[in-house]
């Protein structure tokens, strides 16, 4: 497995990344907010964020993306989930960021269990604007 930075090349396997996590993690959202989404993805997100792909054989199977000290998002494939890849592209953005926050629902029990198990404790909680959903604000403090 392989951690490079993202290319235009990537975007459908990136799309395709995220719309399959999401789908798992966030059943609670509404088709019209991620169908919105799927289009701010390459037009609003990924232009402004520096992001990241893990490679497998080839073929992305995953991302992050940062803004600054925030991620703005981390997706794998389904099929990837706990082996490992997740926890790489959080290091590799802990080695380039140091402290990181996060925004994450509170519904998705997925990504509160993989932040947990990271080391990011919560230190915010409010309402998602767009969807009305409880969210959660976690940091991770990097050892000095």
């Amino acid at each position: 497995m392989q951690i490079r930075q993202y290319t235009d090349d990537d975007l459908k396997a990136v799309i395709s990344s995220w719309e399959s996590a999401s789908k798992m993690a966030h059943p609670f959202l509404e088709e019209d907010f991620l169908a919105q989404e799927r289009i701010n993805i390459a037009e609003l997100y990924l232009p402004n964020a520096e992001t990241w792909v893990a490679e497998l054989d080839g073929k992305v199977i995953g991302f992050i993306a940062l803004i600054g000290n925030e991620v703005g998002g981390i997706f794998l494939q389904p099929s990837y989930h706990g082996k490992g890849i997740g926890k790489a592209l959080m290091d590799k953005a802990q080695e380039l960021r140091g402290s990181l926050e996060v925004e994450v629902f509170t519904k998705n029990s997925i990504g509160r269990k993989f932040y947990s198990n990271y080391g990011f404790e919560k230190i915010e909680e409010k309402v998602h604007d767009k969807t009305g959903n409880d969210l959660l604000r976690l940091k991770f403090i990097a050892a000095k």
